[in-house]
């Protein structure tokens, strides 16, 4: 079987002609929880490289033989506002409660490749342009309905008809001929720029497959975007928004005889947005695992002889994000004033305590593709307030007549996800950094308003978590001007066409150099929009009790070895309770 390789941050591993077509719709939200790593280690300077995703999160003892039966309890950061993977806005915890009920085309292995699942091979054209995929016979989802060409053509319509995941979609295929039917278990997609690594694409959201029965109820009744309809190990049992989602075992599993069995007779899913009362939880053995970006818990958890801990800083990176297309922040001096306003260091010594790095940029100082020249500016309030006084001297009011500053300081919004206590206080350390130059409202929002009011625009400045694709070039979904519109996956709406042609140019290099150069190109590029505030490098903790086995032993139905977990995205088919 083929094994689709491409440039993973996580291995850190360079290939040849990288070029990317579909992108992950992955929308990664968050301003409850911080951002670092597992390792400790002087602010500024650079830490050895963290636990892998692949490293063991939870891994049951060589002598111990898998039990079944059991509920598993997970915390989760926070919850949806459905499990449709055609519409819903899945971030982290979206995507864990989906991983259960849902089985992607292609997952990753442990080296970083895309790897088929639902799939049973794919190949491409020798331009790229054509991609032939063929499904795996026998396939039925949790409502006895086949999973054929048909059930993936019409996902990918109604996807593309989404006003919000679609735009992962309509940028990068034609409007007619984009998926064609070969016969009933093998189709061709047709992008619209050649993508050697097109099957990173569908290792997420994009990749989950729904039963096309419950697409066509669901369009009679949205209430069912409550109660999903997959081919996973686990089925929809019951669901009560913010409170718990549980899923019990399909018994008719597909992938039973080739994969192996499923343990456990159900998971229950637990939205806990507070990190303290997340770790309250386990340590009470109300929770069995959960995933965390605090900081502040880790050494707690290392303290804890019966909890095993995983953390990872090599994905996703925790930053200050601003809309560029809305006064104030549409003038570049007032968005260079707030990074200048901001003290990283103090924010670092104060949210992470030692834990992890600080982050001048979407990649750590270990990956090919870091650009040593690129600093984030931060920790000097006087060149701040020289840019808002002239900023302020020249724009009283916009042209609308509503005051940008007030007593000779911008006004301004910030905005994060919650409800969290930790968040409130990084909401607070916020506001004493901006006060001189800045004045600062609060706005405290659900995860999915939260990330609905990025994609509508409607925010100044949010704290947010973002990028870390596994393949790099998978990135620019967030980044170009083709994905702005009245609703936006370029969340700060920057349009930039010296941009858009570097991203070009990264999907055709000539060599794996020339690759390096022209990324390290664009993260300069990045700097000098000043729509990002880096802070630091996401630290993943997935922690769990010792009760919990197994995580680690996932596999693809070719045999391949799969990661763990992906920037807290957690697995739980080969997962198992002792007592």
């Amino acid at each position: 079987m083929k094994i689709y390789g491409q440039s993973s941050r996580r291995t850190r591993r360079i290939l040849g002609a990288t070029v990317v077509g579909l992108l992950s719709v992955v929308a990664v939200a968050c301003g409850g929880d911080d951002s670092s790593s597992s390792n400790s280690t002087p602010a500024g300077t650079e830490a050895p490289a963290p636990t892998d995703s692949g490293a063991p999160a939870t891994d049951a003892p060589a002598e111990e033989t898998p039990v079944a039966g059991g509920t598993l309890r997970v915390g989760l950061e926070a919850d949806v506002d459905g499990l449709n993977p055609t519409a819903s806005a899945l971030a982290v915890a979206g995507l864990t409660m989906a991983s259960a009920v849902f089985d992607p085309l292609f997952t990753f292995d442990v080296d970083g490749n895309a790897v088929p699942y639902l799939a049973e091979s794919i190949e491409p054209s020798a331009d790229f342009m054509v991609w032939t995929m063929k499904l795996r016979a026998g396939v039925v989802f949790h409502d006895g309905t086949p999973l054929t060409t048909d059930a993936v053509i019409k996902q990918f319509e109604i996807t593309r008809a989404d006003p919000l995941v679609g735009l992962a979609v309509r940028p990068y295929y034609p409007e007619t001929g984009a998926v064609v039917k070969i016969d009933d278990l093998t189709m061709e997609f047709h992008p619209l720029e050649a993508s050697q690594f097109f099957p990173t694409a569908l290792t997420a959201q994009l990749g989950y497959i729904a039963s096309p029965t419950w697409l066509d109820a669901l369009a009679a009744d949205p209430t069912l975007e409550q109660k999903p309809v997959g081919t996973g190990p686990f089925q929809f049992d019951s669901r009560t928004e913010d409170s718990v989602t549980k899923f019990v075992r399909n018994d008719n599993w597909w992938g039973t005889d080739i994969i192996g069995p499923t343990y456990l007779d159900a998971i229950e899913f637990y939205p806990v947005t507070d990190p303290d009362t997340r770790t309250e939880m386990i340590q009470n053995d109300e929770l069995d695992i959960l995933h965390t970006t605090d900081t502040n818990q880790f050494q707690t958890y290392r303290d804890d002889p019966t909890l095993t801990t995983s953390i990872d800083d090599n994905g996703e990176e925790y930053f200050l994000m601003i809309n560029t297309a809305k006064a104030p922040f549409d003038d570049v001096r007032v968005r260079k004033a707030l990074a200048l306003a901001t003290d990283r260091q103090g924010y670092y010594d104060l949210f992470n305590t030692g834990e992890g790095r600080m982050a001048d940029q979407m990649f750590t100082p270990d990956s090919p593709y870091y650009n040593p020249d690129v600093k984030q500016e931060g920790n000097d309030p006087e060149a701040a307030a020289a840019l808002v006084a002239e900023y302020c001297g020249e724009n009283p009011v916009d042209d609308a007549g509503v005051a940008q500053c007030t007593d000779g300081k911008v006004n301004m919004e910030y905005q994060w996800s919650g409800p969290s206590v930790l968040a409130t206080r990084i909401a607070d350390f916020y506001n004493e950094n901006w006060k001189a130059s800045f004045n600062v409202t609060f706005d405290e929002k659900s995860q999915a308003d939260n990330i609905q009011e990025a994609a509508l625009g409607i925010y100044n400045v949010v704290g947010w978590r973002q990028f870390g694709a596994e393949n790099p070039g998978d990135d620019r979904v967030w980044l170009e001007c083709r994905n702005i519109g009245g609703i936006s996956l370029n969340w700060p709406r920057y349009c930039d066409d010296a941009r858009d042609a570097l991203i070009k140019e990264i999907a055709n290099p000539a060599s794996p150099e020339e690759r390096v150069g022209l990324i390290q190109e664009l993260v300069q590029n990045l700097h000098d929009s000043y729509a990002y505030i880096f802070m630091t490098h996401s630290s993943w903790a997935v922690v769990n009790t010792d009760k919990v086995h197994g995580n680690c032993d996932r596999k693809s139905p070719d045999g391949n070895a799969l990661v763990c977990s992906i920037n807290g995205r957690m697995f739980f088919q080969s997962t198992w309770l002792s007592s």
